[in-house]
């Protein structure tokens, strides 16, 4: 008689939600889908301890809906640890659309979007993201009050990216700092990976520092566009992630910190704006930490975006962005101090200042 095994795929599909690696804990998950506007989304909503998820949507032509669904549970967990180490409070949650943003889009989809965004009563607060611009939270606005990153003329915190992108230059200079000993990037050698709205304004502001900048995307005629606006060189090499540079920035999608690539990177530095780098956190952290290349955690350089549009519900001003904004510099700094002296990966270190200031917040919400 042959005995019987399951595989862990198969195991995985037994459990689609609970069973997934990425699910840690989350709060609710909720499936939204409309047959009249094509609408197919998945909302994410990890913890509510700090307060509200914020969290921005998501469009992306995903291969499966495993795919998404495991896009989603890690965006959304991100968004929870990003907003605590930034000191903001808000919980973290985060939604995608299932399709191409280019072709499928419509303002029917997004205001069903809406609908059901507000069908949660507030518990998850939505934003701009990869695929969305403001213009669409506009539209998902007139539905719901639940959402931020609107347009300054109809008074909100317009577009988030290129504070985002402050922050992530804020960060890779901090980084620097650690690792050469001056966080001056002139003449460092910087690959930015991923040239959309945050990527982008990366660019220039290394550009703009005297940085000798490379950069790759996936979008021929906008890697060309980009490339002639600031003099930055175009990768034609075969494999990016071997490439002779000081930085590396990932600013496109997640994971590209993996099993494939995480031998081959000759950065010293990696700094970037793509949420979830590391396609294993234990595993890829201690990885880069035990081949001498620091990893600035992406979660708090990139919370420029979420300051901004936090700033629509604390009702502070743009002034006061800039400042929270500013202060990614010292946080990145403090953070690489706890890691060492802990011994710990500095993506540890920031989880768990981040995972402690959540711990204390659910001691006082009990009292």
């Amino acid at each position: 008689m042959n005995a019987a095994f399951t595989t862990g795929k198969e195991l995985q599909k037994m459990d689609p939600v609970f069973g997934q690696l990425s699910f840690n804990d989350h709060e609710q998950i909720v499936f939204c889908n409309d047959k009249d506007t094509g609408l197919k989304a998945i909302i994410g909503i990890h913890n509510s301890v700090m307060g509200p998820a914020l969290g921005g949507t998501r469009m992306y032509n995903y291969a499966n809906e495993w795919e998404a669904l495991n896009d989603v549970l890690r965006l959304s967990r991100g968004m929870t640890y990003k907003a605590a180490i930034t000191g903001l409070n808000i919980g973290g949650g985060k939604a995608v659309i299932i399709g191409d943003a280019k072709t499928q889009k419509t303002p029917e989809l997004m205001r069903k979007f809406g609908e059901f965004v507000h069908s949660l009563s507030g518990r998850y607060i939505t934003a701009e993201d990869v695929g969305m611009e403001t213009a669409d939270m506009d539209t998902v606005r007139d539905v719901t009050p639940y959402v931020t990153g609107i347009s300054e003329s109809k008074g909100g915190s317009g577009n988030p990216s290129p504070v985002t992108a402050y922050g992530v230059y804020l960060g890779m200079k901090a980084a620097a700092k650690q690792q050469f000993g001056s966080d001056v990037l002139s003449g460092k050698k910087v690959l930015v990976q991923g040239i959309g709205h945050v990527g982008e304004t990366l660019v220039d502001y290394l550009t703009k520092e005297g940085a000798i900048v490379t950069i790759a995307d996936i979008n021929e005629e906008k890697l060309y566009e980009v490339g002639s606006k600031y003099g930055a060189t175009i990768f034609t090499g075969d494999d990016l992630y071997s490439a002779d540079v000081d930085i590396y920035a990932p600013c496109a999608m997640g994971a590209t910190i993996n099993d494939a690539t995480v031998h081959k990177i000759k950065a010293k530095v990696i700094a970037g704006a793509a949420n979830n780098q590391l396609a294993n956190e234990n595993i890829h952290g201690a990885i880069l930490q035990e081949r001498g290349i620091l990893y600035a955690p992406d979660f708090l350089i990139n919370a420029g975006g979420i300051i901004n549009v936090y700033a629509e519900l604390a009702h502070y001003d743009k002034a006061e962005i800039m400042r929270k904004t500013e202060n990614i510099y010292n946080t990145t700094l403090e953070i690489f101090a706890f890691a060492i002296a802990n011994g710990i990966t500095t993506h540890h270190a920031a989880l768990t200042i981040a995972q402690n200031r959540i711990d204390q917040r659910k001691i006082e919400n009990k009292k």
